[in-house]
């Protein structure tokens, strides 16, 4: 795959990450409209969970004040500030054009899309919704769509790096370890 390939699917991953924050904030906005707010000091809904797939996931509505189980809550302004960081650097990456291969582009969309749906929640709200909850894991915590972007596009980034990355985006110089070819 050449440079000229990762510039022809830039619009598409475009689109995947607008469609996906987009889809975040649906799903958020949905969840606070159907399920009533916690109680006062509370984070959890008292209404009843709706199974969305039966013994697997159910829907409900949790206000999160940190991040995954709940860890640095009250640090609203340092998570969206980390946060930030994050999404910056991975948005340099894609835009120096260092990552050209698909799966890596994809990663990336998802990361940067799920990363500013949560950044989001917490400017605008102070904590993020959180709605899709694991029957079968009672102490996994409460999730969102920008949560499942940022998991899946860790994951692909991972795998992108490990069995991709080298034999399509690093530079040949790199690759085969010539350094600079000047200094010899």
């Amino acid at each position: 795959m050449n440079q000229r390939d990762g510039r022809k699917t830039w619009p598409l991953f475009w689109v995947l990450g607008v469609v996906l924050f987009l889809a975040d904030q649906w799903v958020k906005w949905w969840t606070v409209q159907t399920f009533s707010a916690p109680a006062a000091g509370g984070a959890v809904t008292a209404d009843a969970p709706l199974p969305l797939i039966d013994g697997v996931v159910e829907l409900t509505r949790v206000h999160n004040y940190g991040a995954a189980w709940s860890s640095f809550s009250g640090s609203r302004w340092l998570l969206v500030g980390v946060t930030c960081a994050i999404v910056a650097a991975v948005a340099a990456v894609l835009l120096r054009r260092d990552v050209r291969h698909p799966l890596g582009l994809a990663a990336g969309t998802l990361i940067i899309a799920g990363g500013i749906g949560n950044i989001v929640d917490r400017v605008r709200l102070g904590y993020v919704v959180d709605m899709f909850h694991f029957q079968f894991w009672p102490s996994y915590p409460v999730f969102n769509v920008a949560d499942i972007c940022i998991v899946t596009g860790a994951v692909l980034g991972v795998i992108y790096y490990l069995w991709i990355y080298e034999r399509f985006d690093q530079k040949r110089s790199e690759r085969h370890g010539d350094g600079d070819p000047a200094g010899q």
